[in-house]
């Protein structure tokens, strides 16, 4: 593939991963860039603030927790839904590899976790029709605008949508579809109130 090849993206579907990723190797992205590729696009992250930054610690030490070693939760780290889509998760459980992902990154997951305040909207429309068309059989967003978390399940990879939405509040656990028996509470997901 050449550099013509790479930075020509196809007007009607933008880059595809193998693009995307060869933008690294040519020293134009960095893999430190805070970038993700969403349906074929290049979209900036939002940086990071105090509250999101407790938001991703307290899913993964609540998900590790839950899921044990039948599972691999990963933090921000690449998830290929598809030929052009690169989402980076706050936070993915994916299926147990006993040599993990030195070799490649995965291709699904178990469960997915996106803190969301700023984030809200993409998290809700795009990054929902890339998790759902990617089949990933639940999808949470810890909401810290409005202290909730929405639960998406049961997705339709034709149509790209979850059939399934519902909202869980403080005091309700969530039942981890892809683990029978096991549940996360809503608490445990959310930042600690402040003390009025």
């Amino acid at each position: 593939m050449t550099s013509e090849d790479i930075l020509g993206a196809d007007s009607a579907g933008g880059y595809t991963y193998e693009q995307y990723f060869s933008l690294v190797e040519l020293g134009l992205l960095s893999e430190d860039d805070p970038v993700e590729l969403l349906d074929g696009v290049i979209v900036a992250k939002s940086p990071s603030n105090p509250p999101h930054a407790e938001g991703v610690w307290r899913a993964q030490t609540a998900l590790l927790r839950e899921v044990g070693e039948r599972a691999m939760v990963r933090v921000q780290s690449c998830l290929v839904a598809s030929c052009r889509s690169v989402p980076e998760p706050d936070v993915a459980v994916v299926p147990w590899r006993r040599r993990g992902y030195a070799d490649a990154h995965p291709t699904t997951a178990l469960l997915l976790v996106e803190v969301a305040d700023s984030s809200l909207q993409q998290d809700r429309l795009s990054k929902s029709r890339i998790y759902a068309g990617d089949a990933v059989p639940q999808y949470l967003i810890v909401n810290l605008r409005d202290d909730c978390v929405e639960v998406f399940a049961d997705p339709d990879p034709t149509t790209r949508l979850y059939r399934t939405k519902r909202v869980a509040r403080r005091g309700d656990r969530i039942d981890l579809d892809a683990f029978p028996g096991v549940s996360v509470a809503v608490d445990d997901l959310l930042p600690e109130p402040e003390d009025d």
